[in-house]
């Protein structure tokens, strides 16, 4: 249905072409082929074939929803007038009807493939919401144990000031202690030699 510029049109009339040779009754009725980005699709209904060429990605099951139609309307319309035809192109008029339903398939494959698109980016942008709220708490839980270790820090100083004077302390008593015992020990001799 939709046509993309890297081979020519004219190779995908050739291929087209030379798949309606090789078409016979033993065909399957319906069936895909590839055609390097593209894909043929085929309907054969009561000697007809309805083709059509649409890119790869295109879903098959609108493909052949698309022949489907064309096949139903056709029939309607021309049935009966198949096996009389004499000439090529005698049923040129319903290129009018290919045309518009080729559209409205067009646009609904579009309308789908953008909403698969949106639903993507929103799938995209709850995940990045995730992300972000996961790094926020991340941060906020930095923050806090960044205070924690600033508070550590704060209170490691004061226990280091507190033990350096509590050592302080310490020596002066037990400086303290050993002069008294020193000069108690002075005294008692001085007045042990008296008695």
């Amino acid at each position: 249905m939709t046509f993309e510029s890297g081979r020519s049109l004219q190779e995908y009339q050739m291929q087209a072409k030379q798949l309606f040779r090789k078409l016979n009754e033993h065909s399957p009725s319906r069936c895909s082929l590839e055609a390097g980005p593209m894909m043929f699709h085929y309907l054969i209904v009561q000697g007809v074939c309805y083709l059509i060429l649409s890119e790869a990605a295109y879903s098959k099951k609108l493909a052949y929803s698309y022949l489907e139609e064309l096949q139903a309307e056709f029939s309607e319309l021309y049935g009966k007038k198949v096996a009389t035809v004499s000439r090529p192109y005698a049923f040129i008029e319903f290129d009018s009807y290919i045309q518009k339903l080729k559209k409205t398939y067009i646009d609904s494959w579009s309308r789908r493939h953008l909403s698969s698109i949106n639903t993507e980016l929103q799938d995209v942008q709850k995940i990045m919401v995730t992300n972000i709220e996961e790094v926020l708490q991340r941060g906020e839980a930095l923050s806090a144990l960044d205070t924690k270790a600033s508070n550590l820090s704060t209170h490691s100083k004061k226990y280091r000031q507190d033990a350096k004077y509590l050592n302080t302390r310490s020596t002066y008593a037990k400086v303290a202690a050993t002069s008294i015992a020193f000069i108690m020990l002075m005294i008692y001799i001085r007045f042990w030699w008296l008695i």
